[in-house]
């Protein structure tokens, strides 16, 4: 047991050691009364600004104390060899933790891009060449080990069985199928505009002449759980506009579809593009799907990443949502909160743990090839390199494909089998 001195304690510091200590089975203590710590006969560490004799002492900076959001200046240094957060001056691996962690810079950021979404770019993660290391475990592990050479605990690092997650997000269930009436003609003055006579064949066959829709890949994603998968679909359902064009949940057969898949995969909610900003779209469509599959629903994910804090966890926790998938930035691979690891939300604006628990993806397809212009060679070299920091420090290796992504067509050729890859990286056990 290590029992750890601290002038006060907080909602923050206690967090932060859970996520540190508890998550990797150290039992410890917190106490803020000095005569207490001077009487215990226990491995002992000093987590404050004063100098208690022959105890180890780190210097905290200030962030698991404050109680509101402040500016810090944060800079690069060293903590034990291993590169992280320096903080008003003072390298804190746990302030370092929670900072990034809880998301703090992205609280009223004013630097967003054309869909109000905080890019990458202003990451400190992405500055510092972080975003491909889950760098709150490696400063957990690098504090463990500052603690295990002081001969204050003593730990063994136990290997990670990693589990492959593939979560889909089903924005558009069919490219041709099921759309009918002006949507439909309304796509074939589209596509002669703009000269895909290609689109024009495709959209006939399919709807007249009995061929497959390019985007029914379903029997693939139902064949991954019988391989033993654990598979996660987030369905649109929100009113069609510019950026939500799914099929109406209104029609039956789409309906009819949603519960085939319920049958071979968790089927949970896409709150739309418009949901963000307005909590009556979020509870309406959550609503729908619980009607369409008659379970609760308590998982999601957001259309586009769209995330702003602290408002969209706020409005996900008001509808009864306790799983959350939207971690990861859109343009970028890698580990948006430094961990592949599920934890719960801190709300910085409330200065409270939620009832959020969050599930970080380590990429989605769109990244790699729209974003980021990679081939599918560079994708798998990418996905090794993520997968391997997981199996290293632990966590769920989550990631997002597309219903028509995976089916090799258009401007997909070639990328299922960057999707197979994935699967390929540990087969799960039946």
């Amino acid at each position: 047991m290590l029992l750890v001195f601290v002038e006060e304690i907080s909602e923050r510091l206690l967090y932060t050691f859970d996520f540190v200590l508890k998550e990797r089975g150290i039992e410890f203590s917190i106490t803020n009364d000095p005569v207490h710590f001077e009487q215990v006969q226990t491995a002992r560490f000093n987590y404050s600004e004063r100098e208690i004799e022959g105890v180890l002492r780190l210097k905290p900076a200030p962030i698991l104390f404050d109680e509101s959001l402040q500016v810090y200046g944060i800079d690069k240094g060293l903590f034990e060899d291993e590169e992280c957060l320096s903080i008003n001056g003072n390298v804190d691996p746990l302030a370092a933790i929670f900072y990034v962690l809880s998301r703090m810079e992205e609280y009223n950021s004013q630097i967003l891009d054309k869909h109000g979404r905080f890019p990458a770019t202003n990451s400190v993660l992405y500055r510092f060449n972080w975003l491909d290391k889950v760098v709150c475990d490696r400063w957990a592990e690098a504090f463990i080990s500052y603690l295990g050479d002081n001969k204050l605990l003593h730990y063994s690092r136990k290997p990670h069985d990693v589990e492959i997650q593939p979560t889909f997000d089903i924005d558009n269930a069919y490219a041709f199928k099921l759309k009918r009436g002006l949507r439909h003609w309304f796509a074939i003055v589209k596509d002669i505009v703009k000269g895909r006579t290609h689109r024009i064949i495709e959209r006939e066959q399919v709807i007249y002449g009995g061929h497959k829709d390019p985007y029914d890949t379903y029997e693939q994603i139902e064949s991954l759980s019988k391989e033993g998968y654990t598979v996660r679909m987030f369905w649109l359902l929100g009113d069609y506009t510019k950026f939500d064009r799914n099929i109406s949940f209104r029609n039956q057969r789409h309906r009819k579809l949603i519960n085939r898949m319920s049958k071979s995969a968790d089927v949970y909610i896409h709150p739309s593009y418009k949901s963000n900003s307005y909590e009556f779209y979020l509870n309406a469509e959550k609503e729908r799907l619980e009607e369409i599959l008659n379970v609760p629903i308590e998982h999601a994910r957001q259309h586009y990443l769209k995330v702003h804090f602290p408002y969209t966890y706020q409005h996900l926790e008001t509808a009864e949502i306790r799983h959350e998938y939207s971690m990861g930035f859109p343009e970028h691979y890698g580990f948006r909160a430094g961990t592949a690891r599920p934890f719960r939300w801190f709300d910085l604006e409330r200065n409270k743990i939620s009832s959020l628990t969050v599930h970080p993806f380590a990429y989605m397809d769109g990244t790699l090839h729209e974003y980021m212009k990679i081939s599918p060679s560079e994708a798998k070299q990418v996905i090794q390199k993520l997968y391997n920091e997981v199996r290293e420090f632990g966590g769920e290796f989550l990631f997002i494909w597309h219903n028509e992504t995976i089916g090799d067509y258009g401007k997909w050729k070639g990328w299922k089998e960057v999707f197979e890859f994935t699967l390929q990286l540990k087969k799960p056990s039946k």
